[in-house]
């Protein structure tokens, strides 16, 4: 029996993560160094930690709502209140997701018809493509690059719109090239946009990352919240990636569907992640989100010290705004994107993650997460600069 052939079609079809080949190998290597995987190096704080402990040693082991827990949704209304301007009602408006991975499969499927099509900016997130090709839709790339700042520019977004497409993903701050949208860039894509039916998906976990001014919120733009799934989660801002703790926020019509395939797939997040999430928030209102704002400073410090490396060894290479991430240009090495990657872990035990992986708008990129100790950092700096020296 040749069982390949009972696999799905579409999942037969899906490659596997670019990101996650190479740091299988990184795991059995010795002495090898990581910039690949986007997960804070930072322990989550230890007032998160402790009141999910205190809950499990109440027995609060039970299900919660399919919704998730009110108090929670709650104060993730009054998170993105009073950080980004946008309100929604906790009761019907707000669903906790697993993560915002979650969140993503579950918006892609709630509203795409098969042969639907999916605006999505390339480079971005692995997983936006997988679930649109799950969820029976078309992916539909428009290219961003360095000299646009990793925008998405809205005569580029027009010219690919069509009587088919149901949906436009805003990943901004972006994975992986750290680029982001300011208001006045929002504001144009909201222009082409506003006659039509287009359901905007606004991935916006890495919201509280930014360097340089404040983020702006898709659903913030006169006339767009109605039509907007706003996607945030915890793992990021909060050094809180394996609670697996997210949320959607967007008009009941939505979160109601949503809601209907979550009870099925997921029922609910667990309720310890979610009252560690509960703290997250309650702890940040009391603080001003002292923290995330440390965690971000640091970040900050990181970002411009890899920045300066890659540029340093000959390597063009954008500022990154957004996120934890830079994205240099491997073109002057005549490597393909695979090919870097591969060489250098071998040659240099240093993993990176291929820009092809984000589409292939990435080919000629590499990914490199400085979400990790500054001696790590400048450790791989000259591992790599020593590796780019043989091959320019």
């Amino acid at each position: 029996m040749n069982w390949e052939e009972k696999i799905s079609q579409k999942v037969r079809h899906i490659p596997p993560s670019g990101i996650r080949k190479f740091f299988d190998i990184v795991n059995e290597m010795e002495d090898a160094i990581s910039l690949g995987v986007g997960e804070p190096d930072f322990v989550t704080p230890w007032n998160i930690r402790e009141a999910s402990i205190h809950s499990i040693e109440k027995g609060m082991t039970y299900y919660t709502s399919n919704w998730g827990m009110l108090e929670l949704r709650e104060m993730i209304s009054r998170y993105l209140l009073e950080r980004f301007d946008i309100s929604y009602d906790p009761k019907d408006e707000v669903l906790v997701t697993i993560g915002a991975s979650e969140g993503i499969d579950l918006a892609l499927r709630s509203i795409i018809e098969p042969g639907d099509e999916v605006v999505v900016p390339d480079p971005s997130y692995v997983s936006y493509m997988p679930c649109i090709t799950m969820a029976g839709g078309v992916t539909v790339p428009i290219v961003c690059t360095a000299e646009d700042d990793f925008k998405l520019k809205p005569e580029a977004l027009k010219e690919k719109l069509t009587d088919k497409t149901k949906a436009l993903i805003l990943p901004y701050p972006n994975n992986p090239t750290g680029g982001m949208m300011n208001r006045e860039d929002l504001l144009a894509v909201a222009d082409v946009i506003r006659d039509t039916g287009i359901i905007v998906i606004s991935d916006e976990i890495y919201a509280e990352l930014t360097y340089e001014g404040n983020h702006t919120s898709f659903a913030s733009i006169p006339g767009m919240k109605d039509r907007t799934i706003v996607l945030n989660g915890f793992s990021k801002a909060f050094a809180m990636t394996g609670w697996r703790l997210g949320y959607a926020a967007a008009n009941k019509t939505f979160i109601n569907a949503m809601v209907k395939i979550h009870q099925y797939t997921m029922l609910c997040a667990p309720i310890m992640s979610q009252v560690a999430g509960l703290e997250a928030l309650r702890s940040g209102f009391e603080d001003d989100f002292k923290s995330v704002r440390d965690m971000v400073n640091e970040y900050n410090h990181r970002r411009r010290v890899i920045l300066k490396g890659f540029r340093d060894m000959g390597l063009e290479c954008f500022e990154p705004l957004g996120a934890f991430y830079v994205f240099p240009s491997i073109e002057k090495t005549g490597m393909t994107s695979e090919e870097f990657c591969e060489r250098l872990l071998m040659e240099e035990k240093v993993a990176v993650v291929p820009g092809n992986a984000f589409g292939e708008s990435g080919e000629g990129f590499i990914r490199c997460s400085y979400a990790c100790s500054m001696e790590n950092i400048n450790e791989a700096l000259n591992r790599i600069g020593n590796f780019v020296k043989k091959y320019m």
